[in-house]
């Protein structure tokens, strides 16, 4: 479980859990922040399983915001302790603040998210280097893309 937490953090192939999933390891690099590698660089497995295969990470993708915006919530709770009262300002600050850092996490988010994704269908095969990988519709090469 923990190898499995540390390959999808550091955005690994989940079959191999050596592999880059990602052409460029910064995601603050704009202009390659969603560009995949087509196959893993070191078995081979297909980044993309079928067409459109990555438009469940927007679902992925809000519950990590979801789940930020409540831990964010919860440490301000604890370190600062506000109240809900009329005159208590102190919710619009963790708002703007969890806003602000939100923006500068975003592209993180976004990669996690697709490497959670790609993760709980691609499982681990500790015998990689000598099983063939399993059929899917990006390995047929006589297939026409629409």
């Amino acid at each position: 479980m923990i190898k499995y937490l540390l390959s999808t953090l550091s955005n690994k192939c989940p079959r191999c859990r050596e592999g880059e999933l990602f052409v460029s390891k910064n995601p603050y690099d704009l202009s390659k922040i969603t560009k995949m590698n087509d196959k893993c660089p070191v078995c081979g497995q297909p980044t993309e399983i079928e067409l459109g295969f990555y438009y469940g990470t927007g679902y992925v993708s809000y519950a990590l915001t979801v789940a930020y915006f409540v831990a964010t919530f919860i440490a301000w709770k604890v370190l600062i302790g506000m109240t809900f009262e009329l005159d208590d300002n102190r919710i619009f600050y963790w708002m703007g603040t969890a806003i602000v850092t939100l923006l500068f996490i975003q592209p993180i988010l976004m990669r996690l998210s697709r490497s959670l994704w790609l993760g709980w269908f691609v499982s681990y095969n500790k015998n990689w280097k000598t099983e063939p990988l399993e059929y899917n519709e990006r390995m047929d090469q006589n297939r026409k893309e629409i």
